[in-house]
């Protein structure tokens, strides 16, 4: 009588690792620095943006592209600066549109507290896979843990109401500290872009009273008045930068304690909720 032997049972297949996906940071930073200094050097430093046709003259008046080309070899970094704060802005802005999902996050958190106040699991569940987002995407794992814990007899209220506000952490954590991502990169910029600036006009000053020094005594108040104004470009893009910066920044920081705030809300609301009708 033939004999098979069992096979060994297959061991479960490991989890793929996630991929952070997205570019690194500083590979963005580098490609940025390349964009402005071409825009420094055949943009703002063309010749016909000064007297003579070449850039060794001094700017036209009136001519803003040739008075910035003078302010030297820190305005491609100010550029630079400049540059990342815009790109940083616009993917943030996409990011945080998307995790707020398809609908109007106050009406979607109220939806959901009316329904489970009806006991509706089902068509709260509904509204979090039409809303989708990071706040839709929390919700459901509240809402279906809520459900799963209805049916579990193993537990106790109190055990529940813990295992229920342990899943909306677990969710929270995973979907909203994504929305902070680069924020720390504007804010470095909206301190440093000024420093940077100062730097530029300082070394400018330096360099227009220096020539003025080696003049020989007269006094060439025109060079002069050029020097200085080339110098405080520098200065003005600093500050110019400096202000998107700081602007963005309070503006997406506001918009994540929205979310944030939602997310609380709803699961509050859930937990709530269960300790009113289920035991």
């Amino acid at each position: 009588m033939s004999t098979q032997q069992a096979k060994p049972a297959a061991k479960p297949a490991a989890p793929a690792p996630k991929k952070s996906g997205g570019i690194p940071a500083g590979l963005i930073l580098v490609a940025l620095f390349v964009v402005a200094l071409c825009i420094y050097l055949f943009i703002f430093g063309n010749g016909s943006h000064f007297e003579g046709g070449t850039n060794d003259g001094h700017p036209i008046p009136g001519d803003y592209f040739g008075i910035v080309y003078k302010g030297g070899p820190i305005v491609p970094i100010l550029l630079t600066c400049f540059l990342t704060a815009l790109t940083f802005s616009i993917e943030r802005l996409f990011t945080i549109g998307k995790a707020k999902g398809t609908g109007d996050v106050n009406a979607f958190v109220r939806k959901v507290q009316a329904l489970l106040d009806k006991d509706d699991v089902e068509g709260a569940l509904k509204e979090c896979d039409k809303q989708k987002g990071s706040v839709g995407n929390v919700t459901q794992a509240a809402v279906k843990k809520y459900k799963q814990l209805t049916t579990d007899g193993s537990l106790d209220k109190e055990q529940k109401l813990a295992a229920l506000s342990k899943e909306v952490e677990e969710a929270t954590s995973l979907e909203l500290p994504m929305l902070e991502k680069n924020l720390t990169i504007i804010a470095t910029l909206a301190s440093v872009s000024t420093l940077i600036g100062l730097l530029g006009t300082v070394v400018g000053m330096i360099k227009a009273f220096s020539a003025l020094g080696n003049s020989g005594g007269s006094t060439d108040s025109t060079a002069l008045a050029n020097g200085i104004s080339e110098a405080l470009i520098n200065t003005a893009l600093g500050i110019g930068t400096s202000a998107i910066c700081i602007i963005a920044y309070n503006f997406f920081t506001s918009k994540i304690d929205e979310l944030t705030y939602s997310v609380d809300e709803i699961g509050l609301s859930v937990n709530q909720n269960y300790a009113a009708h289920h035991n």
